[in-house]
């Protein structure tokens, strides 16, 4: 979509799935909304920045989409984002692994609760149906691990964090750093809450962007 198309609104909606800016802002100026939204672009098409694997990878992840029980404890939560390279093609040959703790911020190292390993759609869009993960002692943080590989690409290893994590103090921007948790800002993102069906869930925005082997 181009630019002069592009309505105020729907640049302060990519902005916030981009995390270039916080859900409910007002006030911005349009020179600063143009500035943000021209950042947010040229971040979309750079390669998603590798964190580390950590010691709770397990191969053999069932292929499926909703993670979450309804008797799960736990806030619901919708994770969806797109996968591509930074050409900007979508990457079919994509195969996405996730996987995060439960509410109690324990791994299930026995089972396959709170992991899969999918395809994306041909669109190159995911979506995963499962909980807020809880905390624990080592990674304080909140976050989700991902690990992507596709042909003719290299390998992604990252994390999904929120920004509404008691952790980052209510200003991930100057505390996302704190005690060298979180590597990089863009991947704390923000949490946008809904309302289905007489129940509220959490969602965020996580693409993945693949460097070309």
């Amino acid at each position: 979509m181009k630019l002069s198309r592009m309505s105020r609104r729907e640049m302060i909606e990519e902005c916030i799935v981009r995390g270039a800016l916080v859900a409910g802002v007002v006030g911005i100026s349009q020179t600063n909304l143009l500035a943000r939204w021209q950042q947010a672009k040229r971040e979309a098409m750079a390669a998603t920045r590798p964190e580390a694997l950590g010691p709770f990878f397990k191969k053999g992840a069932p292929n499926v989409r909703v993670l979450r029980q309804p008797r799960d404890p736990g806030f619901p939560l919708r994770v969806t984002g797109k996968v591509w390279n930074t050409r900007g093609e979508i990457v079919p040959s994509a195969v996405l692994e996730t996987w995060h703790a439960d509410f109690y911020g324990n791994y299930d190292l026995k089972g396959y609760k709170y992991r899969a390993k999918l395809r994306p759609d041909a669109d190159g869009s995911y979506s995963v149906e499962t909980i807020m993960p809880g905390h624990y002692p080592d990674r304080p943080a909140q976050h989700i691990h991902y690990l992507i590989s596709a042909s003719g690409h290299k390998t992604l290893v990252v994390q999904a964090y929120f920004a509404t994590d008691p952790f980052f103090e209510g200003n991930p921007d100057k505390n996302y750093s704190k005690q060298g948790v979180v590597l990089n800002r863009e991947h704390v993102r923000p949490v946008t809450l809904y309302e289905r069906d007489s129940t509220a869930f959490a969602a965020i925005n996580f693409d993945i962007v693949l460097e070309r082997s």
